[in-house]
């Protein structure tokens, strides 16, 4: 480009210094005769030619001309009857005026399917839409992107011959268009190419886009290009994120709240991103709507990332729009604070309480949503707890069979966390019809569905006695080895460490015990009453699905579990554990173990081996003293 506006100016200065008179004053160089227009006029070589022919040559660019009475007669035009009775009148239409009636036609039909229809068979659209073809070339750049998004929502055929010939007009043009038309055809032409299958101008429309990302300078382009073209290049979503990095201080909450979105939506958790718009929510004080606030926590809860003044903010800033709320949205809420492990009790609590002021307008759907929610979170509301779990059961008494029966497993697996499910629900979805198809399932949902269901039978043998059936087949509940090549935690890998040096010999434990009740104990030793370790294979282990020993335990004998807890296990910035691992810890004590829990944030503090020793040896003194003083 720079090489060919050297060569333009050579021309013009050869050609001027012929026509400058000689008593020019020195140092001045007038341009006689030469006219502005000259800079525009296509050059064929520098050194042929005279000025003359220079002026004469053909403009590569049309001059849009003034505004004419047909434009004001196109922009105030209410009805598509007027619009089509311009091609008749005698009004001088100029190469744009086609185009720009067509591009209104399609503003005033954008909502009138059956119209649109009616307009595709009239005499005049056809002949308009061929009037349009002929003059393409001529068309102005940013009318040319606006005709081609018209043509697509006035969904003209794909064979159309005038609809090809303007997009390979866009084609050729790809290159010379502003970025922002180009913006323009990513906002409101992508989802139509590619529903078209106009494939080969949106992989170039693409490919445009990304080798000039550097010149986007303003966060309103960026966001369009994020949320409109982000998820049809990999490549432009990676320039798009570096571009964001770089422009986030100029986003206002609506633009990080679509950012945020898009990201979810797309799953891409950018680290540095997320941190840099988590930073700019914290320290600038935003005002936001409660639309905002629901899609930010959405967000974050589907990439799981977890930012604790930014869950702190949230919660506190939803808590005054509880009351507005309908009971869809506390269902979404809760969701999301579900999956951020953030649970906030003055939140929930109200969450609660709305509900129960709401009932009638509470469908089985928001409930199930909820009550896992609370199941996941291990939250029982403090307030009303009875009336709630009892809205529960009503919703689920008539419907819970008519359910997926993977939402049926997961809504009585929720009841059982939280210690309040009915026999009827365990007799729903323990019934043989239901588990066969999960056990016989390879796939790993299925079989995190079917896990479920053992943890579900396992309630019903160890927590409701009065429950006298179905349960689950012997053969179902035996544990499924794990793996060999499972990658061990720091954590897991010391506690065995660990445990094989306090242990010595392995007849007196056990590393990895999978029981028949659908947890792994990460070790098992035995007690006598005065704390001295015992053989394990020699005693009876109802635990196991298959027991190796037949000897009763001796008088005051304990069988001690030892379990591990890693940092998701907990809620976030807790050391509460989550639903799931409270069952786990429930049902083990249940079992008749005594249970010597091992969180992460204490095994952190030890640093030399004999400290974690003594550790593990202090907690099973200490299980032992607990149990003998009740």
């Amino acid at each position: 480009m720079a090489v060919r506006l050297m060569k333009r100016c050579t021309c013009l200065l050869r050609e001027a210094t012929r026509l400058v008179p000689t008593v020019a004053p020195v140092g001045r160089l007038r341009l006689a005769g030469v006219s502005c227009k000259t800079l525009t006029s296509s050059v064929s070589s520098p050194s042929s030619g005279s000025l003359t022919e220079l002026l004469g040559k053909e403009q590569v660019f049309t001059p849009y001309p003034e505004h004419q009475e047909v434009d004001f007669l196109i922009e105030k035009a209410s009805r598509p009857e007027q619009l089509l009775e311009l091609l008749g009148a005698d009004h001088s239409l100029h190469h744009n005026h086609a185009a720009l009636i067509l591009i209104r036609l399609s503003y005033l039909l954008s909502e009138k399917p059956k119209e649109k229809a009616l307009l595709a068979e009239d005499a005049r659209f056809q002949r308009l839409v061929k009037l349009v073809d002929s003059q393409i070339t001529s068309v102005w750049h940013g009318t040319l992107v606006k005709l081609l998004r018209s043509l697509y929502t006035l969904v003209l055929p794909q064979i159309s011959k005038e609809l090809q010939s303007v997009e390979q007009e866009v084609r050729w043009r790809l290159r010379r268009l502003k970025y922002k038309h180009l913006v323009f055809l990513a906002e409101s032409c992508a989802s139509f190419m590619k529903e078209q299958h106009s494939k080969e101008l949106l992989a170039e429309l693409l490919m445009h886009l990304e080798r000039r990302w550097t010149e986007i300078s303003d966060s309103r382009t960026l966001v369009t290009l994020m949320t409109m073209a982000g998820h049809l290049s990999e490549s432009l979503m990676n320039h798009l994120e570096d571009k964001c990095l770089e422009l986030v201080e100029q986003f206002g909450p609506d633009e990080l709240r679509k950012v945020l979105v898009t990201l979810a939506a797309q799953s891409r958790r950018s680290v540095p991103l997320l941190r840099a718009i988590s930073y700019h929510l914290v320290q600038k004080p935003f005002p936001m709507t409660k639309g905002m606030l629901l899609d930010l926590a959405y967000a974050y809860g589907k990439l799981s990332f977890h930012q604790t003044q930014v869950s702190q903010r949230l919660a506190a800033d939803l808590l005054p729009f509880i009351p507005s709320m309908t009971p869809g949205e506390v269902a979404r809420c809760a969701k999301s604070f579900a999956f951020l492990k953030w649970l906030n009790l003055p939140l929930f609590e109200a969450f609660t309480q709305h509900l129960l002021s709401r009932v009638q307008d509470v469908s089985l759907s928001h409930v199930c949503s909820v009550l896992l929610a609370f199941a996941r979170l291990n939250f029982h509301p403090e307030q009303e707890e009875d009336q709630f779990f009892s809205m529960v059961h009503e919703k689920l008494d008539s419907a819970l069979g008519s359910l997926e029966p993977a939402l049926q497993v997961d809504l009585v697996w929720a009841l059982c966390v939280l210690q309040h499910v009915h026999e009827t629900e365990l007799h729903t979805v323990l019934h043989p019809g239901l588990h066969v198809r999960f056990l016989e399932s390879k796939s790993p949902k299925d079989q995190s569905t079917f896990q479920k269901l053992v943890h579900i039978n396992t309630t019903a043998l160890l927590e409701h006695p009065e429950y006298k059936g179905p349960f689950l087949p012997a053969s179902a509940v035996a544990p499924i080895s794990s793996p060999s090549n499972k990658k061990m935690t720091p954590l897991q890998k010391e506690l065995q460490e660990t445990l094989k040096a306090l242990l010595g010999n392995t007849d007196k434990g056990s590393l990895e015990v999978a029981t028949q009740y659908g947890w792994v104990l990460d070790a098992e030793v035995l007690l006598d009453a005065d704390g001295h370790f015992l053989p394990l294979r020699n005693f009876v282990a109802p635990h196991l699905a298959q027991p190796v020993g037949n000897q009763p335990l001796p008088p005051g004998a304990k069988r001690i579990a030892f379990l591990r807890w890693e940092f998701p296990n907990f809620n976030s910035r807790s050391k509460d554990l989550l639903g799931r691992f409270v069952l786990a810890r429930r049902h083990v004590l249940a079992a008749g173990f005594l249970v010597v829990d091992v969180p992460y944030y204490e095994w952190l503090d030890l640093k030399s081996e004999w400290q974690k020793s003594a550790y593990l040896k202090d907690k099973m003194r200490k299980a032992m003293a607990e149990e003998l003083a009740k």
